[in-house]
């Protein structure tokens, strides 16, 4: 005997559930674990989320360019941007930063 037709549509819907019920929970569950990596500082590169670059300064010169003190390793670096390139500026020896 084979299954009625009404039989086999609620078959196929109860299988079509079943698969969309899997894939949202796949994506639920690693969504929550980036999530959870994400918390817990496990995305974060370098050393214990110890940045090697930041930005210590910017001021606008015109509307078109910047000048900008980059810190990286114990050396600051003076940036000019512009539109008709980056130059750096000068380089020095960073001060050691007051403890916040």
């Amino acid at each position: 005997m084979s299954p009625t037709p009404e039989r086999g549509r609620a078959v196929d819907f109860l299988q079509l559930a079943k698969v969309l019920f899997a894939l949202i929970a796949t994506l639920a569950l690693l969504v929550g674990v980036a999530w959870g990596a994400r918390r817990l500082g496990m995305l974060r590169p370098g050393r214990e989320g110890e940045r090697r670059l930041k930005i210590s300064e910017s001021m606008m010169l015109d509307p078109r360019r910047r000048l900008v003190i980059v810190r990286c390793d114990n050396r600051e670096h003076v940036l000019l941007l512009g539109p008709g390139g980056d130059r750096v500026v000068a380089h020095m020896d960073a001060k050691a930063e007051a403890a916040t």
